[in-house]
């Protein structure tokens, strides 16, 4: 906006506005528990404030949405990925000391020998009682009540004996336990109440009706004791769960502070740096050898389309396009079962042709090997057209004076072509091996990581690169430990980023030895 703008009455309104409206989502976040994300909103929101009211900041006010964008949405979920690796965060380890420690306070037992067997009875004008029958006197009922098919808070009524009951209480036909099933909502809402008793009745199961006692009691010092086997849980903040002196622990635990005992981990036990090891060589192998053999056959594909006597140039184009307009989910799909042992096209055509029947799936190198065509042939398309362009680019000059020197094909590739296409085509590779360094779609899809490695403590795939690797550890096996697997994530970072500043700098070294 404007100085002028910014002085009105209405620019001083819409930006009192906008800063309440941003407080208004930084309480709202912070109330949730997301600290980091509110005081990432509350900066990027006093930016938004300063760069839109202040007369010096014309040039950022165009600049600022491109800039917030990649604060929010790149290095938020970056440093919230580093803060996780420094934690205990799992499927065990969600809530903090205080949540779990009341989560286990508020869990219940059926008291022994208090289990009794209900029924659910109608009466006319759609009203229902509950039956309780007991083991030793006469049964009990509770009051006429309406049961809505959604709960309505906690009810606690009064059983009385059944002979009490109204006539119509005692005619009544018990329903059906599909109709019981239907009013299960509101049945877990009811505390039944008998005569003489001190703790209410409570739904314990589709038949049954029970006296609830509390798993654990809290003690003066914060411990908590198991109300049946008096065994005492103290809070072990190291790892963040309640333990008992020979070591068994409650389950929730809770979020700990564990430093850098993630990336000790990883690089310092055997048994996790072997499997971490294995799978980043095969990343580093799989990044590098899917790179080299697609712009390998992009290039020779290029050169060959390039000929001016081949005739039907543009159909050849077309065709070895395809492969890249059509969505890469679906071509992995189809060749996933283009590769089946017993019923896929290309074990048919070789058991025809050789009488052998590959596994694909279940061999490690075969599946690598599958791996590496697959990729190949999605990937070769892409480095074509850009080859294409840049042998393009050219000049045809350079080829006829190497064609009056007497050059071949083979001369002119390798003298003209190739060095001048291969420093704009660098930073292409390189940003093609970083996206093959973190290909997840194609893994995921294919093999799923398998044939799986043995003898690993942590579930680890032959096929498995580091990206899918962590996804395993954080979402699919090994109690979903999201602490270590962002540990592992932010080592991936690290890694592409230093192998990619590597690369610039070997490429800046060529391009100053050209010069």
């Amino acid at each position: 906006m404007s100085s002028r703008a910014r002085s009105s009455p209405l620019g001083w309104a819409l930006a009192a506005t906008a800063t309440a409206l941003a407080l208004y989502t930084v309480f709202v976040v912070h109330a949730a528990g997301q600290t980091l994300l509110a005081l990432t909103v509350l900066v990027v929101a006093a930016l938004a404030l300063w760069t839109y009211t202040s007369a010096r900041t014309n040039a950022l006010r165009y600049l600022f949405p491109g800039i917030a964008a990649a604060v929010i949405f790149v290095i938020f979920p970056m440093l919230y990925t580093v803060g996780i690796s420094f934690t205990n965060y799992s499927s065990e380890n969600l809530l903090d000391r205080d949540a779990a420690r009341a989560y286990l306070l508020d869990a219940a037992v059926a008291a022994p020998d208090s289990q009794r067997n209900f029924s659910l009875l109608a009466e006319a004008g759609g009203r229902f009682r509950v039956r309780i029958e007991a083991a030793d006197g006469p049964a009990l009922v509770t009051p006429a009540l309406a049961l809505p098919a959604e709960p309505v808070g906690t009810r606690e009524l009064p059983l009385q004996p059944a002979d009490a009951a109204t006539t119509t209480a005692a005619t009544a036909a018990a329903l059906p336990l599909r109709e019981v099933i239907a009013h299960l909502p509101a049945l877990r809402e009811l505390r039944l109440l008998a005569p003489g008793a001190s703790v209410p009745l409570r739904l314990i199961n589709l038949r049954e009706f029970a006296a609830m006692q509390a798993l654990y009691a809290a003690q003066p010092d914060g411990s908590l004791v198991d109300t049946q086997t008096r065994v005492v849980y103290r809070a072990d903040d190291d790892r963040g769960y309640f333990t008992a002196e020979d070591g068994s622990r409650l389950t929730p635990g809770y979020r700990v502070a564990v430093g850098w005992r993630h990336y000790a981990t990883l690089f310092s036990e055997g048994r996790f740096r072997e499997p971490f090891a294995g799978v980043f060589v095969w990343t580093v192998v799989f990044a590098a050898l899917s790179v080299v053999f697609a712009a390998g056959l992009g290039l020779l594909l290029s050169v060959l389309l390039n000929w001016e006597a081949l005739p039907f140039k543009g159909a050849y184009r077309l065709v070895l396009f395809l492969p890249y307009a059509v969505p890469g989910f679906i071509s992995i799909l189809v060749f996933k079962g283009l590769f089946n042992q017993n019923l896929g096209e290309i074990n048919f055509i070789l058991h025809g042709l050789f009488g052998i029947r590959p596994a694909w799936f279940s061999d490690p190198l075969l599946a690598k090997t599958m791996l590496l065509i697959v990729n190949v042939w999605l990937g070769f398309p892409y480095m074509m057209i850009l080859c294409s362009g840049l042998i393009k680019s050219i000049p045809a000059d350079l080829y006829e004076a190497s064609a009056i020197a007497g050059a071949g094909p083979l001369a002119n590739f390798w003298h003209i072509t190739l060095p001048l296409i291969l420093k704009p085509l660098t930073p292409l590779l390189i940003s093609a091996f970083a996206f093959n360094f973190n290909n997840f779609v194609l893994i995921s899809l294919l093999t799923n990581g398998r044939p799986d490695q043995l003898d690993t403590t942590l579930p680890a795939g032959t096929t498995d690169i580091l990206v899918s690797y962590t996804w395993r550890i954080a979402f699919q096996d090994s109690g979903q430990q999201f602490g270590l697997a962002s540990a592992i994530s932010t080592v991936i970072f690290l890694i592409v980023a230093a192998i990619t500043l590597l690369q610039l700098r070997l490429t800046r070294q060529a391009d100053d030895a050209q010069r």
